[in-house]
């Protein structure tokens, strides 16, 4: 167990309020992840563990290799998302320690004090309750991000320059980082500034930094090697990912909000206040600043700055904690205590809301029925149905005599291709995806099952875009908690012609 995980287990030991808290928050993300459905993401770095490769082509190899032992022992889904709750977990007593530590820099409080808020602030963030149920790399960034600030605070002493276990220990957390998403590289970026402000130019002085930095690059060679073998094609998406479209000021300030929603307000507290390791905020400051400047070109996803937040959650802690019991008379805490109040409020409704529609499959707010095809009308029912559809699908495909299932969106194929495994799962659109991969094209003149989806449907593809002929099978309307929420149908089609042009179907039966 890596030294500042154990350090906040020991120190969070000693409150137990503090621990009743965390452990009442690691039953409920146990609740809920025996209850929901794969998500898309989720389902889709399964299938990494069940194809190992060195590397894959929209992300690097870790999320992939730490569910490996698992999925080769068929683990039911519940067994699966103790990866992500055991990772969320460190993650949460990581920031605990370091909250502690920055509170007792700031010589103000009582112990346990900063380490509480943060443990809040973090609890409070609706959005990394998502990440703390279903792995993705941003869990695993989370997890290494705080690693990393803990060691990088370790190095900024004034003798570590020389301290060359401490310094390979960084190398080695650089790699597990680098392994995790490609974004780690602000969180390099980062920890380099946070070091070069320490010593200075005394830091390129010593050979230790320069074999961390070598240490690293072994342990994202896989990635390189995997990419040298694909043509680059992972580094090729990326930049074409990150590059976006044309750049607006309202996709930056609408990126802004949907932020202050997903992580809430008390995260913010992290950037006011004095405190002796400033420099630490860079973890924060440098990848929320380049993923908010590449949502101006319409790229950035909310959860893609999870780990930049919780590396903001320690100095959250600490100002949180100064807020609520700094200096000042009885009228002025009474007002602090209830700003504090509402504000712990609304985010406990904001995260009590977003568990509820992940149960509820979205009811009552978004709409539940087997035909809306708007895309995104419904995100949560997205949840349910698939283990379903892929046990119809496999079925089928073996009672028709098909080799194969397809799809017309790569967001289709991938907890069907959980499902339905050993069986392959054809993408038929003209992007390059990672089921090019591991499936390929389907060849010309094939015949396959068509499975389409009512939450992203298409027209069924006939003609010189498409197949000969294709007969409806079967259709199933899935339900959760005794209301619809998808229609999957099911074609057996023949012929195909080799040149897909997937067009979205309108609404109706």
């Amino acid at each position: 167990m890596p030294a500042l995980i154990h350090q906040g287990l020991r120190a969070l030991g000693q409150h137990p309020r503090h621990s009743a808290l965390l452990a009442a928050l690691v039953l409920l993300h146990s609740v809920v992840a025996g209850y929901i459905g794969l998500s898309v993401d989720e389902a889709h770095y399964l299938l990494y563990a069940y194809h190992p490769a060195l590397s894959y082509f929209d992300h690097p190899p870790l999320v992939g290799w730490m569910q490996w032992p698992l999925v080769t022992l068929d683990a039911p889904v519940v067994f699966l998302r103790l990866v992500p709750g055991l990772l969320w977990l460190g993650t949460v007593l990581a920031v605990y320690r370091l909250a502690e530590y920055l509170q007792g820099a700031s010589n103000f409080g009582h112990a346990g004090d900063a380490g509480l808020w943060a443990l809040a602030a973090l609890a409070l963030a609706p959005l990394l309750h998502a990440l703390g149920i279903g792995l993705v790399p941003d869990t695993l960034l989370m997890f290494f991000t705080v690693l990393l600030m803990g060691q990088t605070l370790r190095l900024m002493r004034p003798d570590s320059l020389s301290q060359v276990a401490s310094w390979l220990a960084w190398g080695c957390l650089l790699g597990l980082a680098g392994l995790s998403k490609y974004t780690a590289i602000f969180m390099a970026l980062a920890s380099g500034l946070c070091l070069f402000s320490a010593h200075g130019l005394r830091v390129f002085r010593t050979p230790w930094p320069l074999l961390a930095v070598l240490l690293a690059l072994l342990m994202v060679s896989p990635v390189l090697v995997w990419n040298a073998q694909h043509e680059w094609v992972s580094f090729e998406y990326q930049v074409n990912h990150g590059a976006g479209s044309g750049w607006s000021i309202t996709e930056v300030i609408r990126f802004a909000l949907v932020q202050l929603l997903a992580f809430g307000p008390l995260l913010l507290w992290g950037l006011w206040g004095h405190s002796k390791q400033a420099a630490l905020r860079l973890f924060f400051a440098v990848p929320w600043l380049v993923l908010a400047y590449l949502a101006g070109g319409g790229s950035s996803l909310p959860h893609w700055t999870a780990p930049a937040w919780v590396a903001l959650a320690p100095f959250a802690g600490v100002a949180l904690a100064r807020y609520r019991y700094g200096h000042g008379d009885r009228g002025r805490q009474r007002v602090r205590a209830r700003v504090l109040a509402v504000l712990v409020m609304l985010q406990g409704l904001a995260c009590a809301a977003l568990l509820w529609l992940m149960v509820n499959a979205g009811a009552p707010l978004f709409p539940r029925t087997w035909d809306n095809t708007a895309v995104g009308a419904n995100p949560f029912a997205e949840l349910y149905g698939w283990e379903q559809a892929g046990v119809r699908a496999a079925s089928l495909a073996k009672t028709q005599g098909l080799t194969s299932v397809s799809v017309q969106n790569w967001t289709l194929a991938s907890r069907l291709g959980w499902v339905v495994r050993p069986v392959p799962v054809h993408v038929l659109d003209t992007g390059f995806s990672q089921f090019s991969i591991w499936a390929g094209d389907l060849p010309v003149g094939a015949s396959t099952l068509l499975v389409d989806n009512s939450l992203l449907a298409f027209e069924t593809p006939l003609g010189p875009h498409g197949f000969a002929d294709c007969q409806l099978l079967d259709t199933l309307d899935a339900r959760h908690g005794g209301a619809p929420v998808a229609r999957f149908r099911f074609y057996a089609c023949h012929g195909w012609a080799g040149d897909p042009r997937p067009r979205n179907r309108e609404p109706g039966p």
